[in-house]
Parts: structure tokens; C-alpha cells; sequence
């Protein structure tokens, strides 16, 4: 058993969080010893290179000693009730007055100088923490972007030390270690089935989210989701909708025959200005309006920062048209939630009809709230990975199907079964660890056979 230093805090995880929250502590000259379950974790030389006389531990934390540990901080990745922190787990400082065992975000609030804007969501926090982020560039806020997306957290705080504004993408990995955010503006964009294996049922996960609210000043929430509603304090809401919006709601309604982004009666942008493609999208834009406007930013600079915005790599991402054929890369659709999303948000817009390209890892997830919007929209759906057999299941009934070896066989069938008016739609509804070394790459292949595709019909005209 080795004994943890009096007074030292154990960094517990060296990835890319992990080495973070290091150079975050060095630069306070917190003394702090580092720890990975692995034996040999990737880069371990260049770790120890980087942070001489750190001591670093390797392997099972049941063989530390923790009851000297001046506090124990844990990478997002690693569950904080893991073998050798459970005791720890509900015990409190007494030095910080919060919990033992804390995550990145936590040291963050405590740094952090200036507001902190916050975003989660089973899906598309990504799309709005960058559309925030630029829309608070177009309104001269100095706003520093990161979180779960990008730059991590802690990096933030030594990259950017004048920022006015922190715009941070917070995963529910994240949150369940974050005692308090105390977010200027906090919100929750939707709650769909994800991540089980770390929170155990969808009570524990929505817990986890719910935690973005704690200390916060306002919040923004889907009007169509009350598990989005804040179960904490929270002195202004803002809800926005997917339907025509009342009071002072962010929603959707025809103005001069032109579907708009409103704010209750007040016109803000007709979706045809936007680049972005499918209801979803439109909801996102929502929610970024309602964030800009509770952090002050002015109605212009947002309203032109929309309209420039072409949405994220692998998020909904449109490569190319063949032969009248829209090909969209949504290979971060890894759960059925994001894919659910994307069906409805692009299948209420074709001329034609929706080949869905889904399989993966499906993480034990049940698929079949996609059936009956396929059963609308879709003409085809090919199913490939490790899950394919349970898509099939759950689908085979409500539309047609057919399973094959992988994404290359997909796209080849759903070339030839395409017609004008179609999109053939790559968002699996499942994580990518079977066939890919992630969904990037995932992603990217899609993108490359696509183009490919694509080059005999660029003298089409558009």
C-alpha cells in the first residue's frame, strides 16, 4: 500500500483532461501527485518529462492509501465511484467545504474571473457552444470557448487570462463532479438515453445534467422537454419551441410566408437566410439567441453571426449533391436521441425521401423511437456494426431494410437505390469502436467516398 503525501492532491487520470487539470495545479504550485488505472498509460514518458519530481502512480488505485489526500480531482472519462475513491466519494473537505472527490470544473469555478456560460444536452451542445461563441465574437465580447469541445476548461483560464466571457460545452461526466457552476446563463437543450453504463438508468443521468443550474442566474430550456426544466433555483428562464412561441418564448411561425425565428411576436431571422439545414438546427439557433440575449450581446451581431454559420464537421454536415441527391455526414449522431434529431430534422424538408446509413455500438440502447419517423420519411435503411442485427429488429417492420458488412457497402447501395429529391443520411445512432477508431473517422471516410463520387458531377449545374 503506498501512502499518498499529507497534503498532496491526487490527480486521478493522465488523458487529455487529466493533463489539464496538471498544468492547471503547477501553475498555482498546488503540490499534487498524478495516478491512471492503466500500467502504462499512452505518453507517460513525456508526461514525467514535462512535470519533474511529480510522482505518478500506475495501476489499480486500491493500492494508494487516500486518508492523508488533501483532495482527489478525476478526470471527466473516469467514474468518480470507482475501486479506491468509493469511500471517499461522500465524504467533504474540510478545507473547501465541497466533496472529496471533485472534476475539472470545479477547479475552474473557484479560478475563474469572469461569467460563465454554460451548455449541455444529449445532443447538439456542441452546435450552440460555437454558435455562441461566435456570436459573441460579432458582438466584441472577448469570449473564451471550450469545455467538452476543443480546449479544455483549465487551459482556458492560462490561454485566454482577459476573457470577459467563458462559453463552455459541459459534458454530464463533468457535471456530476461539479459541486456548484454558478453560470451567468446555463442551459439544457434536451435529455435522450445516453451514457447508462456510467449513471445507471435515465434518473441518474438527467441528475447529472440538472446540475448545470446549481448557482445559476438564468436559464435557458426546451419548452418541449420538461426533463430540461431546472430543478434548482434559477431567477429567469427562457424557454424556446419548436412550435409558434408564447410570451416571450424563442419558437418557430410563418411571417410574410417565411418560416422564422421569433421571439414571441417579435420577428428575429427567417430560416432561409441560414446555412444551416433541418428543423434541429433551427432549435439550436433558438437556443443561442436566448443565451446571446441573456448575456447581453446585441440583436445584429447574433442575427449576422447566424448567417454565417455553417454548422459543425460530422454534425449534420452536407458534403455534396449527386444527381439530386443530398449526401450529410452526421456520423456524431452516437445515440438514438442525435439520430432521432437529425431524421426529423432534415426528413420534414425533402422533396424526396430519407436512406438512413445507422449501426455501431449501440451501448445497449433501445432504437425503437426511431421506427415510427422512419416509417414517414424514409425510403431505405442499410444497417452495418456490431448492432446491426438490434437496428434491424427494431425497425423491420415500420420501413424497409437491409444489413450489410460495413459503411462502404452502405453508401454503394444507397447510390444506386437514390433518387432526385433524396438524402442519403450517414447518423448511426451508435458509437463507432467496433469498425472505426472513432466517429471522426467514421466520418471522414464517408466524406472521402462521397467526394469521390462527386467529381464526375461537378460540371452539374447547381
Amino acid at each position: 500500500m503506498v501512502r499518498v503525501a499529507k497534503g498532496l492532491t491526487l490527480v486521478v487520470g493522465l488523458g487529455l483532461s487529466g493533463r489539464a487539470i496538471c498544468r492547471h495545479l503547477s501553475r498555482l504550485k498546488v503540490p499534487y501527485m498524478a495516478a491512471d488505472t492503466r500500467a502504462e498509460p499512452p505518453g507517460l514518458d513525456d508526461f514525467k518529462a514535462t512535470h519533474p519530481g511529480v510522482a505518478v502512480h500506475c495501476g489499480p488505485l486500491t493500492s494508494l492509501d487516500l486518508r492523508d489526500v488533501d483532495e482527489v480531482v478525476v478526470s471527466p472519462g473516469l467514474d468518480p465511484r470507482m475501486p479506491g475513491l468509493i469511500e471517499l466519494a461522500d465524504q467533504l473537505n474540510p478545507r473547501t467545504g465541497e466533496p472529496m472527490v471533485v472534476g475539472e470544473i470545479a477547479l475552474f469555478v473557484r479560478a475563474a474571473n469572469a461569467p460563465i456560460a454554460a451548455i449541455t444536452g444529449s445532443n447538439a451542445k456542441s452546435t450552440v457552444t460555437s454558435l455562441l461563441g461566435e456570436m459573441a465574437a460579432a458582438a466584441g465580447v472577448n469570449a473564451a470557448v471550450g469545455g467538452n469541445l476543443g480546449t479544455p476548461a483549465l487551459d482556458l483560464l492560462a490561454n485566454h487570462p482577459d476573457a470577459a466571457l467563458y462559453i463552455l460545452e459541459l459534458s454530464s461526466f463533468q457535471l456530476e463532479m461539479t459541486p456548484h457552476l454558478n453560470a451567468s446563463c446555463a442551459a439544457f437543450l434536451n435529455l435522450s438515453e445516453d451514457h447508462l453504463d456510467r449513471h445507471g438508468d435515465m434518473h441518474g443521468y438527467r441528475a447529472a445534467k440538472q446540475r448545470i443550474f446549481i448557482g445559476a442566474e438564468h436559464a435557458v430550456v426546451n419548452a418541449d422537454d420538461p426533463n430540461t426544466w431546472p430543478e434548482y433555483p434559477v431567477d429567469q428562464v427562457s424557454y424556446f419551441t419548436q412550435a409558434a412561441p408564447k410570451g416571450g418564448e424563442w419558437g418557430l411561425a410563418f411571417r410574410h410566408e417565411k418560416l422564422t425565428l421569433m421571439q414571441g411576436s417579435t420577428p428575429w431571422l427567417a430560416i432561409d437566410e441560414l446555412k444551416m439545414a433541418g428543423q434541429h438546427n433551427y432549435l439550436n439557433a433558438l437556443a443561442a439567441l436566448a443565451m446571446g440575449q441573456a448575456l447581453g450581446f446585441a440583436a445584429e451581431p447574433m442575427c449576422s453571426a447566424l448567417r454565417e454559420f455553417n454548422g459543425l464537421e460530422h454534425r449534420s454536415e452536407v458534403i455534396a449533391q449527386i444527381n439530386g441527391v443530398t449526401w450529410v455526414n452526421d456520423t456524431k449522431g452516437t445515440n438514438v436521441g442525435a439520430t432521432l434529431a437529425a431524421i426529423n430534422g432534415i426528413g420534414s424538408t425533402l422533396k424526396g425521401r430519407l436512406i438512413l446509413l445507422a449501426g455501431g455500438v449501440g451501448k445497449g440502447a433501445d432504437f425503437s423511437p426511431l421506427a415510427e419517423p422512419l416509417s414517414r420519411c424514409a425510403r431505405h435503411v442499410l444497417l452495418f456494426g456490431l448492432d446491426a442485427p438490434r437496428l434491424a429488429d427494431a425497425l423491420t417492420e415500420y420501413v424497409s431494410i437491409q444489413q450489410v458488412e460495413d459503411l462502404t457497402q452502405a453508401m454503394e447501395t444507397a447510390f444506386e437505390l437514390a433518387q432526385p429529391g433524396d438524402c442519403v443520411l450517414l447518423s448511426p445512432a451508435c458509437a463507432s469502436l467496433d469498425q472505426f477508431a472513432n466517429y471522426q473517422q467514421r466520418g471522414d471516410v464517408f466524406r472521402r467516398w462521397v467526394q469521390q463520387r462527386a467529381l464526375p458531377a461537378r460540371g452539374e449545374a447547381p
